[in-house]
């Protein structure tokens, strides 16, 4: 996986203060290349249960070939993207809770 912990901590961090990071949230996400936010996108669907964590590389592959929208502006869209990505990083065994700690 591109993405590392601590990005993806810090985006689901971001995200649960929308009101107040929402433009640095959406120039952090922009700057991911496009690998990582196709992993990010990958991510919140498992989340979300659009796919199971052992189809992750399909949800991989759809984001990537699906990809027609700004990640920023897809997953901003989502009242609940940052839950949604918490669930989808718990459901891979992705273990984000050292790089939250060191964020706060």
């Amino acid at each position: 996986m591109e993405l590392s912990m601590y990005k993806l901590a810090q985006i689901i961090l971001m995200g649960h203060e929308m009101r107040r990071a929402e433009g640095e949230l959406r120039a952090f996400i922009d700057r991911l290349n496009e690998d990582e936010q196709a992993e990010l996108v990958a991510i919140f669907w498992i989340g979300r249960g659009s796919f199971e964590a052992e189809d992750f590389a399909e949800a991989l592959e759809t984001a990537q070939n699906e990809a027609t929208t700004p990640t920023a502006d897809y997953l901003l869209g989502s009242p609940h993207f940052a839950d949604h990505l918490e669930a989808g990083a718990e459901a891979l065994n992705l273990d984000i809770a050292d790089a939250e700690e060191d964020l706060l």
